[in-house]
């Protein structure tokens, strides 16, 4: 059975929102990799705005797709390590 466009909408506007709150840089803010890190917080922190926009709109499609767009920027740092993820239950939000 296909999931619920409304439920798989807010699923993963919390999950994003979950991972923003979950992630620790791993590198100094003053290197090249750490404004490398900063960008992505900012891509991932705009993306959560812009979907939560769109659901506000009644725009589930594009809420979607701007939570599932944050959300990719946001495990690509973890996946290469420029984010931490904490031992605290919610490792499981990362494909690491």
């Amino acid at each position: 059975m296909p999931a619920d466009l409304d439920e798989k909408t807010d699923r993963y506007g919390e999950m994003l929102a979950d991972a923003l709150a979950a992630v620790e840089p791993t590198v100094p803010p003053d290197s090249p990799l750490g404004d490398a890190a900063a960008e992505i917080l900012e891509m991932a922190e705009s993306y959560l705005e812009d979907g939560r926009h769109f659901r506000e709109v009644d725009d589930p499609v594009n809420a979607l797709a701007s939570f599932s767009y944050g959300y990719g920027w946001l495990d690509a740092g973890v996946r290469v390590g420029l984010f931490a993820v904490p031992d605290d239950g919610r490792a499981h939000l990362f494909t690491v």
